[in-house]
């Protein structure tokens, strides 16, 4: 993985050679592969590598990483009696139903990343990569057949029902999900940008989103990026998600109000938000001397929410204690920090919980069973289940978290941290540089540099009298490789969080965290699938002998996770020593997660078992005026509905005008006008739109 790294900052020229290399082991590899993943798993690993070299967009490559999942799922529901598709729901035979999944299922997931992929930033690449799997797997990426007697034809049906049903979703798929105009309603910053070599900022609002501006800036990936950052995925507020519902489309999907405003309301925790990032800054070395046990016996175990968890008393699958796991607290805030962040091969939050889910389904102890409970499934049944599951909670978890984002459009600490420090102190109405919006003073951690304490040998030796200084990270060193900054006295309207400094932050505002929201709706459904919300053998592991932004650890650090929970809490707190959210970011995020991703299972589930079919449809009258009514009614995304009456009950419901229709959303609204007299409705669903 570090070779990729380097090899994309030298020459075109080289980075096309690495890549056919790349792609020819791969193609090398498919046929080793294919006997020990299923043919979904392979798929699966595909979109991976092609995020990996993609620009680092955590909405657009969750709603990829689903719409591949349903691909899957529904060419292989088309071969099960039971299930039921999301989209393509034909039923098919064949003589051999292993191999015809095996094929349908491949197509399906073939057209559908080719045309996702078509025009990522390293196209060639992927392209190249998925037409050597079609070819290492014996099938031909030019058979274009519609034809369901074949199971490629079969497949290439589910990918134009998928890519049709969603190419208009809101995304601005054809638009290279570049949002709207101004004009047209896309995204405008009420701040001009931060410029990250310069002291300070010019934010107007504070609790408003500053776009950057960052010399040289690069994505997570080492992709050259613009250098005055636009708010990536600004229109998912109106993205069309999974299981989630909501009664206006101009709120966000779930709404736990408004972040804490600096001035205005929660003013109080704004402060104390702001201080504890700084805090955690602080906290950035491992040279203070401070240890602690990040073992699943002592942290982790926190209630949903919150940071107070004091680990897990025993190993459940065990029954014995966990061993403890001293590290300094400075390389592990460090450690934390980049793991999660995902570093120079970014899979993007949605990504890294694949490569979760399938480490789990690697493990040895796991058994393939469907919420830990009946027979084993194959391979193939369990991963398009799993995927199909866990991407539809992953991308409802960008649709929540980015309408949100859009919504409140909050600020992030790089920008509260230097607005406020260059305000002055707000403590002491008497003592210098008093401003009612300052920086709280905290003896040993933020302070007002004076005469006696710049001068050479003290602690504020050479930063200007009368300024805010904080004990911090300073930003990354001169050589990453060789030096670690440590911590020490700057300038707080200086302060940059740990991260690289082409980097800094990431283009979208930061109330709540992706990462948070993302981890925890993962976790749920990782919890549910498996039916415990252990890891297999009850802990997981994985241990970080290096750095990218400055050198470290001073020893290896292992991170370890008693359960999926724990796992996910530590994604949101690595946001936090990072200096990328603020608490409320992250706290919020993992409580919306957590509904988001039992919401996704439940509804996954019904159509795994096929109940989806036999489910309520609740509806609703609403009289507009003499002459009309409106009914409203509940719905299935991609189900058929249509309106029904009678103006007697002893009589034959017929059909309203209109037929069957497809729902969009969770709820569709007719408004058909009244004959004289009365009317009774009623919604009648069909899966497919012939009724």
């Amino acid at each position: 993985m570090k070779t990729r790294f380097l090899m994309l900052n030298i020459s075109n020229g080289r980075l096309l050679l690495f890549s056919l290399v790349m792609c020819l082991c791969r193609c090398l590899q498919a046929g080793t592969e294919s006997l020990a993943w299923s043919m979904a798993r392979v798929w699966d690993e595909e979109i991976l590598a092609a995020i990996r070299i993609d620009l680092p967009h955590p909405p657009v490559h969750a709603r990829n990483l689903f719409h591949l999942s349903a691909c899957m799922y529904d060419a292989w529901a088309a071969y099960d009696p039971v299930a039921i598709g999301y989209l393509y729901r034909d039923k098919h035979t064949a003589a051999d139903k292993a191999a015809a999944r095996r094929e349908a299922v491949s197509y399906a997931a073939y057209r559908l990343l080719a045309e996702r992929y078509l025009f990522s930033r390293n196209a060639f690449t992927t392209a190249t990569a998925l037409d050597a799997r079609m070819a290492a797997l014996g099938y031909d990426k030019n058979n274009l057949t519609l034809d369901t007697a074949s199971p490629a034809g079969v497949g290439n049906r589910v990918a134009a029902a998928v890519s049709a049903f969603f190419l208009y979703d809101g995304a601005l798929q054809t638009q290279a999900y570049r949002d709207l105009l101004a004009s047209q309603g896309g995204y405008v910053s009420v701040n001009l940008p931060l410029i990250t070599g310069t002291r300070g900022t010019f934010a107007s609002d504070v609790n408003r989103w500053q776009p950057l501006v960052i010399t040289n800036a690069v994505s997570q990936n080492n992709i050259p990026v613009d250098a005055i950052q636009k708010f990536l995925g600004a229109q998912w507020l109106q993205v069309r998600p999974f299981s989630l519902a909501r009664s206006d489309s101009t709120l966000p999907w779930f709404d736990p109000g408004s972040p804490p405003r600096l001035g205005g309301a929660g003013d109080g925790q704004f402060r104390d938000e702001v201080v504890e990032t700084i805090r955690r800054s602080s906290e950035l070395t491992p040279d203070d001397g401070v240890m602690m046990d990040i073992s699943p016996g002592a942290f982790g175990n926190s209630d949903l929410g919150t940071n107070n968890g004091k680990g897990h008393s025993i190993n459940p699958i065990t029954g014995l204690p966990y061993a403890a796991n001293v590290v300094k607290r400075g390389d592990f805030a460090r450690v934390l920090a980049e793991y999660w962040a995902d570093g120079p091969n970014s899979e993007t939050p949605p990504g890294h919980w694949n490569s979760v889910a399938n480490a789990v389904t690697d493990h040895p102890l796991f058994s393939r069973q469907l919420g830990g409970q009946g027979a084993v499934l194959d391979k193939l049944e369990w991963d398009v289940k799993l995927y199909f599951a866990l991407n539809s909670a992953l991308h409802d978890a960008a649709c929540a978290a980015w309408s949100l984002k859009r919504y409140y459009d909050g600020g992030r600490p790089i920008e509260m941290i230097r607005f406020m420090g260059q305000l002055g102190q707000s403590s002491d109405p008497a003592a210098p540089i008093f401003h009612k919006n300052g920086l709280p003073l905290v003896p040993g951690l933020i302070e007002v540099v004076t005469v006696s304490s710049s001068v050479p040998g003290q602690r504020h030796a050479g930063l200007r009298v009368n300024t805010v200084a904080i004990l911090a990270w300073p930003g990354q060193p001169q050589n990453p490789t060789n030096q670690h900054s440590g911590v020490r006295w700057i300038v707080a309207a200086d302060w940059m969080p740990y991260q690289k400094k082409t980097f800094v932050t990431p283009a979208f505002p930061g109330y709540v965290s992706g990462h948070s929201t993302f981890s925890r709706a993962g976790a749920e459904v990782l919890a549910a699938i498996t039916g415990s919300p252990h890891f297999p053998g009850g802990i997981a592991s994985h241990t970080v002998s290096s750095l990218g932004f400055e050198e470290g650890p001073s020893s290896p650090v292992q991170l370890q996770w008693g359960t999926y929970f724990d796992a996910a809490d530590q994604a949101g707190l690595s946001r936090l020593w990072g200096g990328i959210h603020v608490p409320v970011d992250d706290l919020t995020g993992r409580r919306i997660g957590s509904q988001v991703g039992r919401n996704a299972w439940e509804l996954a589930r019904q159509y795994f078992d096929g109940s989806l079919a036999a489910s309520p449809v609740f509806a609703t009258i609403h009289v507009l005026d003499s002459m009309r009514c409106e009914v409203r009614f509940s719905t299935m995304r991609g189900l058929y509905y249509k309106l029904q009456s009678t103006p007697d009950l002893s009589q034959p419901f017929v059909d309203e005008p209109g037929g069957f229709m497809q729902a969009l959303d969770a709820q569709m609204s007719i408004s058909p006008v009244a004959d004289s007299g009365r009317k009774f409705f009623r919604a009648v669903r069909s899966l497919k739109p012939q009724g």
